[in-house]
């Protein structure tokens, strides 16, 4: 039984966001939609939703299917509301009045603490306010959810949370869920499909084995277009010898032949396919610096509070050398950002009690607000003059990572936040750091950009200080952990009885 169908469905804005794309959607069908940033997903979830309407193509529905639809922004009418009453909005007015004991059940089912439910949306994180625009899809009891990036601002053990909420949905309960997540995609997905201007693809595979079979095919196609071309040269080639046999023999059957060989050169090429390539979304580079130092950071039993001042934790004796990449774990609250700003702080001070830093440290610091990035401040602004480029060079390296000219000269705080992402990484590459401190610096990348950062990391000498919820990303660039619990800061051998600890709801 099929409950949606897409038929040769295409948008085009400017350029083709994607063409000719067709595609049933099952009882049971777990779909992740993997697309570069600004490239259609949400885009093509509003027309599956029946909020906008594609250029070319039709969607047919099963008749009375009810979509569910998470989009990324939080309404500005609904911030000032507590949470139960913003999700109670989601329902008719009716059934606000007679049947508002769902919405009670709802916040049981996404383990919504009794404490919050009263609080305005203003008052809670970004990560309580996406899980309220989630409770608020999961009241209207919708037959398939569309979830657009649901991970977004969510810490570890509330994205574990929406993985096991998700997964115990019964089997045949069907979704599409965009998301730059990874290890979530494989979590929570079933099929993948790459969206792409031309030729998506589909796989009936969660993402890493999508993604390895997507690799495989497109290299294939590249090389059947690579033999293709060379078969279309060889012909010309035998087309322009015997072009010149003939006009020196007057033979018209030979004139005859070139034609042939010509013409058939032309068709395969105009029906010859190149491989796909992704388009970057922008650069991504980091230029780090050498330093000879025995340690970059000694941490001597130093204390991490909290604002009001309470001790979170104390991290003992332990030291950050060149060529470590350090993971924080702890669960959402342990004092992870704090760390981070302590020693932030105490690189800035020269040291502080309990912290040693050595002299030729050169901080790279990456905070998840992006706050040097949300003010008035052009882009231009921001890197000319500060890191000896030339007004050209700046124009061409700002356009490196994604920042078109017309956005150069507007308010940073108006760019996307993948390309202030991209414009802070930019900034690291330009001060040449020896020591990364990175508070959760996938929050806006894409996959292409954070594979990209993944690599960077990886090269030979980055040593690093990195908070992230980003489980894929932890595994590929940590060399050392250390997870906070108990008042204590613990080096452990690997992340996984952290994850595992996360996703049995034991919060570390």
């Amino acid at each position: 039984m099929t409950i949606l169908t897409l038929k040769d469905i295409g948008v085009t804005l400017g350029a083709p966001l994607f063409t000719d794309l067709s595609l049933t959607l099952s009882p049971g069908d777990r779909l992740g939609l993997v697309a570069a940033n600004g490239r259609g997903k949400s885009t093509l979830l509003r027309i599956i939703a029946g909020e906008a309407e594609p250029t070319t193509g039709d969607v047919t529905r099963s008749r009375g299917l009810r979509i569910g639809h998470l989009v990324q922004e939080i309404p500005e009418r609904l911030m000032p509301f507590p949470f139960r009453a913003a999700v109670l909005d989601a329902l008719s007015p009716d059934q606000a009045e007679n049947e508002s004991w769902r919405v009670d059940i709802v916040l049981d089912d996404l383990s919504v603490p009794g404490e919050l439910r009263d609080r305005p949306l203003t008052a809670l994180s970004g990560g309580w306010r996406r899980m309220a625009m989630l409770t608020r899809v999961w009241v209207t009891e919708p037959d398939c959810l569309l979830l657009d990036e649901p991970t977004n601002h969510l810490d570890l053990e509330r994205i574990a949370g929406l993985e096991a909420f998700l997964t115990g949905l019964p089997r045949n309960f069907p979704l599409i869920v965009a998301s730059h997540d990874r290890a979530f995609l494989d979590r929570v997905t079933n099929r993948t499909l790459f969206l792409r201007p031309e030729a998506s693809r589909d796989f009936a595979l969660p993402y890493s084995r999508a993604r390895a079979a997507v690799d495989e095919a497109d290299a294939a196609d590249a090389r059947r277009f690579g033999n293709e071309m060379q078969k279309a040269a060889g012909l010309r080639r035998q087309a322009a010898k015997l072009k010149n046999i003939g006009i020196n023999s007057g033979s018209d059957l030979l004139t005859v032949k070139t034609k042939q060989l010509s013409e058939r050169a032309e068709r395969i090429e105009a029906t010859a396919r190149p491989a796909h390539r992704e388009g970057s979304a922008g650069d991504i580079r980091l230029d780090a610096t050498r330093s000879h130092a025995r340690a970059l950071v000694t941490l001597e039993d130093a204390g991490v509070t909290a604002p009001d001042g309470r001790m979170l934790f104390r991290t003992g004796r332990k030291w950050i050398v060149p060529g470590d990449r350090v993971v924080l774990l702890g669960a959402n609250g342990a004092g992870k950002s704090r760390a981070l700003a302590l020693i932030a702080a105490a690189i800035s001070a020269g040291g502080a009690e309990g912290l040693r830093i050595a002299a030729s440290v050169v901080p790279g610091i990456f905070d998840q607000g992006l706050t040097g990035l949300n003010g008035a401040d052009t882009p231009f602004e921001l890197i000319a003059g500060n890191y000896g480029q030339s007004d050209q060079t700046v124009r061409g390296l700002l356009a490196g990572v994604g920042i078109a000219i017309a956005a150069q000269d507007r308010p940073a705080r108006n760019l996307s936040g993948g390309q202030r992402a991209r414009l802070a990484m930019l900034i690291l590459r330009l001060i040449r750091p020896n020591l990364y401190l990175l508070d959760e610096p996938t929050n806006h990348l894409d996959i292409e950009g954070q594979e990209a950062l993944e690599r960077e990391l990886m090269a030979e000498d980055v040593s690093a200080l990195i908070v992230s919820h980003d489980r894929a990303f932890i595994r590929a660039t940590g060399t050392r952990f250390w997870r906070i619990g108990k008042g204590r800061l613990d080096e452990v051998d690997d992340p996984e009885a952290f994850f595992a600890g996360m996703e049995g709801g034991g919060g570390g």
